[in-house]
């Protein structure tokens, strides 16, 4: 018995095979024998996919993937910007402290 080597798929594909089985009210089995693959692979294909936030593709919504960059994003800006306040504080304190007298408080 020859053992089946394994497929890869690249992610045009993928979103492809995604997009038709979701816009063509087939189901994921007629979906995957027309491209010559298993509806296990195409569903698991479509729970990655999935958009989160209660919206469909192209309404806004956005994949896991898309949410978890995004967040990495923000965390590494928010970051920025609590660095950038800390400086601004810093200075502000720095301009509004009252001058020292230089020689002890000479007299006219």
């Amino acid at each position: 018995m020859e053992k089946q080597r394994r497929r890869r798929y690249d992610e045009a594909f993928k979103r492809e095979a995604i997009r038709l089985w979701r816009t063509s009210n087939r189901s994921a089995d007629d979906v995957a024998k027309e491209l010559g693959m298993s509806a296990q692979t195409l569903y698991t294909w479509g729970r990655e996919d999935r958009p989160h936030g209660g919206g469909l593709p192209g309404n806004g919504a956005k994949t896991l993937r898309e949410l978890e960059l995004e967040v990495g994003r923000l965390r590494a800006e928010n970051e920025k910007l609590l660095r950038q306040r800390e400086i601004l504080k810093k200075t502000l304190g720095i301009m509004t402290e009252t001058p020292r007298p230089l020689m002890g408080g000479l007299k006219p």
